[in-house]
């Protein structure tokens, strides 16, 4: 199975003034293989970036700062999974048994050695990663794509694929739009 779609990220309807920025990227799938990159572009000097870690870690609540995550479900299964990128390194994985229920720190990954590159204008993130230790090669993925941007304001902007709800929420099923 080979599949590769480009994305640009919509802020939540509700965000007030937003920095001019624009979040694209794309996500790809070969055999167990995911690859996945994101581009923030824009006036990133508004913006809260933390630098990379000297050590980056797994840590939790990583998406009250500025994260970039990805969502995971096979065709025709409550469970999904909730992938966390820190611009700093840090990282987490989660498996969720359905809708918002049974949280925990999927074990099958010990790293997800991410790559991050800065420039004035641009930021940069990109993970490969093997997913046959949760996902079996011929599943069908629903894969839902978004980003959480903190701005120096405090102000804390919500970006996905779609937005479906009177409220952001990325782990919503119908948010889940790629295929691959």
């Amino acid at each position: 199975m080979n599949n590769i779609r480009r994305f640009s990220l919509k802020p939540f309807p509700s965000a007030g003034l937003l920095p001019d920025l624009k979040i694209r990227g794309k996500v790809s799938r070969f055999s167990t293989t995911l690859a996945i990159s994101y581009s923030l572009l824009g006036t990133l000097s508004e913006l809260v970036i933390p630098a990379l870690a000297d050590l980056p870690a797994r840590r939790n609540t990583l998406w009250e700062e500025t994260c970039f995550e990805f969502f995971l479900r096979a065709e025709g299964s409550d469970q999904y999974w909730e992938f966390n990128l820190s611009p700093a390194g840090h990282w987490n994985v989660y498996r969720f048994k359905s809708y918002r229920q049974g949280m925990q720190e999927e074990p099958a990954f010990t790293s997800l050695p991410f790559r991050v590159r800065r420039q004035q204008d641009a930021f940069r993130l990109s993970l490969k990663l093997d997913l046959a230790r949760i996902i079996p090669e011929d599943q069908i993925l629903k894969v839902g794509i978004s980003a959480v941007i903190k701005a120096i304001n405090g102000e804390i902007t919500y970006w996905a694929l779609t937005h479906t709800g009177h409220q952001a929420d990325f782990h919503r099923r119908d948010g889940f739009i790629l295929e691959l």
